[in-house]
């Protein structure tokens, strides 16, 4: 073997010593990362904003890998765990889903039934009334006096039921009125006792107008009945919330 060809070999064998060292450097890097990063797991992400107590489907989130050492213990990592779930607060695109943002549908109590009536857009809360929320209901009546003329009606705004628990918000829809025009409204799902259903029944069927009042978490007091019926007579004389009788005698 001539000079020219040992010199060949020797750079031969360094090269492999080289590369031996390089591929060793790698799976050296790699099995630190592993040791620090560990094994990965699935979690779910917002694939969208969602509202406020609005529901959460498997459709509103995408599946994401991340090492299981960074992924916290409250962290949705089945989709099972939305079934029946609601946002507790504005959930944004893009964050992590975990079971602290969500809380259970809210459920009918013993002796409720689920009554859905349509609301005016502009007249029920528009955009604020929520699953699990608590409202009173107003109707404006038109009342004659009996054996009265046209002359002796009277308005009288009537609390239909106090502290009612919405279950569930629908659609923004568009719906006919009595003059054939078109109007906004929103099918409200409550939970109610068989009386108040029939009292809401009778404001959606009969009123003038309907309204809701949001009441604050923490503030569903219960209104006494003498303050539940007011007539703009009753303001004129002093007792807004005079009863019919004492108003007209």
């Amino acid at each position: 073997m001539n000079a020219r060809q040992r010199r060949g070999l020797l750079l031969l064998v360094l090269s492999l010593l080289l590369a031996l060292g390089a591929f060793a450097g790698v799976i050296a890097v790699i099995n630190d990362v592993e040791s620090k990063v560990g094994p990965e797991t699935t979690a779910y992400e917002l694939a969208e904003d969602v509202d406020p107590y609005q529901e959460v489907t498997a459709d509103q989130v995408v599946e994401v890998t991340i090492p299981e050492r960074y992924v916290p213990d409250s962290a949705i990592t089945d989709l099972d765990q939305l079934a029946d779930k609601v946002a507790v607060g504005p959930l944004r695109e893009g964050s992590l889903l975990q079971r602290d943002m969500l809380a259970d549908r809210p459920e009918l109590q013993p002796g409720q039934q689920e009554i859905a009536v349509m609301i005016d857009a502009s007249t029920g809360v528009a955009g604020k009334i929520y699953p699990g929320a608590s409202i009173n209901m107003y109707a404006a009546f038109r009342v004659r006096q009996q054996g009265g003329e046209d002359e002796d009606e009277f308005e009288i705004v009537r609390l239909m039921v106090n502290n009612a628990e919405v279950i569930e918000v629908g659609e923004l829809t568009e719906v006919d009125g009595e003059d054939r025009s078109t109007m906004e409204a929103v099918p409200i799902t409550f939970a109610l006792d068989n009386t108040d259903a029939q009292r809401v029944t009778y404001a959606e069927a009969f009123a003038e107008q309907v309204r809701l009042a949001l009441v604050a978490p923490g503030e569903e007091t219960e209104i006494p009945p003498e303050e539940r019926t007011y007539t703009i007579m009753g303001d004129i004389v002093g007792n807004p919330h005079a009863g019919l009788d004492e108003l007209f005698p």
